[in-house]
């Protein structure tokens, strides 16, 4: 039988030992919900807790997910939209910054509106609101998108010219309820009439300032000309519908810039808020409708965005907002520090691991833990409705999908020197998710087709690749120099790593000459099966 033996510890060295700590994760009753009213997301870290994800739990149902490219967001979306609706029979909306959705959601039975490839949306349409209200929507979102706030007379200009087209297509401004004497529904006037309202003006010889309106007149037409009406046209949508249409994605990759897309999402936004005020609460379980903005920068950014104004009411009307970035310094405070979930994904920036640990106050434990998570492994930070004396930050083993997670991975020790190998933790590969590849490929303008022969060329290997013969089958498809840097350095790579990979393919693509990249990698790969 031991013997018990009393000696003088200092403070320092009891506080290592954390004997009274309880573990960074919430009790599992706090964790847990009626599978029938909740969504299931995947086992926790250190308990292996099933974690129920239900607004119910929490201060509102909005939600930011942020983590770098590959690392799973676009998967962990696709997985809690079809749960949502399956549970809740939730509708769900997607603004596609770069048509990375639109082939799921046609797989899914869902309907794809592609703006710029045949589809057009009045921005003067009302949906069911007033004019007056409508214009200072317009306005507001001009504000966001360019620098007409800077230049007022052009402003006033632009705001009279949208009133006065409305009142000459016999619109009421104070009302919702817009028929002729007929009874029959008027149609909305365009940003066409507007810029000819603009022109009868400067033609007239009457403004006492005609630069400012010349710029006036040149702001609109930029959104005016022959193929790039997109927004001076009548709308080809039901606005009506937008909400209760089960899984609709609004593609935005047709738009020919960032401008165009952020005018065609703000003006969705704002015709969902107004539909969200108009139907009110109801009282049904779940929710009607989840919003989701997918790297949306440009307007989730701005504090007068109308995504900060659904995140604020969404809750009492049972509306949700899925809020995605790389970047958690693109999401606008507002939304951020108010969402009532947030799930961290691979975050491998300073910076970034700065921001998150200061808007959400969790520990240097979870901070390294976050650091070091993996392809679809994530921390969770919930705001809860009542007063909790545990962690609201805790770990998920995985994010558990309607589908496997494909995994692809880049090995980097051909890059590495002889000390950096030698050194412990030294990363020796990344990995990234196949569908946030196919993302980024499209984004830097490969076709569907070209990127699926890059993930197919991933599949014959294993889904393994060495670094430089990745970065010049990219170089190959014609993708810039700049962009794959970008790529490489959102994956999580330093810049000193980046730059030993360039020097790398520099090399290999001395040697390979005119040798096909495809016929090198695969012939590696049939020599590795040999």
């Amino acid at each position: 039988m031991g013997r018990l033996k009393l000696s003088e510890v200092d403070n320092v060295d009891v506080a290592r030992r954390n004997i009274f700590v309880h573990p960074p994760e919430p009790p599992a009753e706090a964790l847990m919900a009626d599978p029938t009213n909740s969504i299931y997301i995947g086992r926790t870290k250190i308990f292996h807790v099933p974690f129920y994800w239900t607004f119910q739990k929490t201060t509102n149902p909005h939600i930011c997910v942020v983590g770098i490219t590959g690392s799973g967001k676009s998967y962990f979306v696709k997985t809690f939209i079809t749960r949502a609706s399956f549970v809740w029979g939730t509708n769900a909306f997607i603004i596609d910054w770069a048509g990375e959705y639109k082939d799921w959601v046609k797989q899914t039975g869902g309907k794809v509106i592609s703006l710029g490839r045949g589809s057009s949306i009045n921005l003067l349409d009302t949906a069911g609101m007033k004019p007056n209200d409508r214009i200072k929507q317009i306005m507001r979102t001009l504000d966001i998108l360019t620098d007409i706030g800077h230049y007022p007379e052009q402003r006033r200009l632009t705001e009279m010219a949208i009133e006065k087209a409305y009142v000459n297509a016999k619109f009421k401004l104070d009302s919702k309820i817009q028929v002729d004497g007929l009874g029959r529904p008027l149609k909305p006037p365009t940003l066409k009439d507007v810029q000819k309202v603009l022109e009868d003006l400067a033609e007239s010889g009457t403004y006492d300032f005609p630069a400012e309106l010349e710029n006036a007149i040149y702001r609109i037409r930029q959104f005016t000309r022959e193929g790039e009406d997109f927004f001076a046209q009548q709308s080809t949508i039901d606005l009506e519908k937008l909400t209760k249409g089960g899984l609709v994605d609004l593609d935005l990759s047709g738009l020919p810039d960032e401008t165009f897309r952020g005018l065609a999402a703000l003006s969705m936004l704002q015709f969902i808020k107004e539909k969200m005020r108009e139907e009110g609460w109801s009282p049904t379980k779940g929710l009607k409708l989840l919003v989701v903005l997918d790297e949306a920068w440009k307007i989730a950014k701005d504090d007068n965005s109308d995504a900060v104004m659904i995140v604020r009411e969404g809750r009492k009307y049972q509306f949700g907002l899925i809020v995605a970035s790389q970047n958690p310094t693109d999401i606008s405070e507002a939304i951020f520090s108010n969402v009532g979930t947030t799930f961290i994904l691979r975050v491998k920036f300073e910076r970034y691991l700065d921001y998150l640990q200061a808007t959400l106050n969790f520990s240097d434990y979870m901070r390294n833990e976050i650091a070091k998570l993996g392809v679809g492994q994530a921390a969770v930070n919930m705001a809860f409705q009542t007063t909790a004396d545990y962690s609201d930050t805790f770990l998920l083993e995985k994010i558990e999908g309607e589908e496997p997670m494909q995994e692809f991975f880049l090995d980097l020790e051909s890059v590495l020197s002889q000390e950096e190998l030698m050194m412990e933790g030294t990363t020796r590969s990344v990995s990234f998710e196949k569908e946030e590849l196919k993302k980024k490929l499209r984004e830097f303008g490969l076709g569907e087709e070209q990127a699926d022969d890059i993930v197919s060329i991933f599949a014959a290997k294993g889904r393994r690749l060495e670094v430089a013969s990745f970065v010049i089958l990219l170089q190959r498809y014609g993708i810039a120099r700049s962009h794959i840097s970008g790529l490489l350095k959102d994956l999580g790579l330093e810049d000193s790593v980046v730059v030993s990979i360039l020097a790398s393919a520099d090399e290999l693509a001395i040697r390979l000459g005119d040798e096909d990249i495809t016929e090198y990698i695969l012939g590696e790969a049939k020599k590795a099966v040999i």
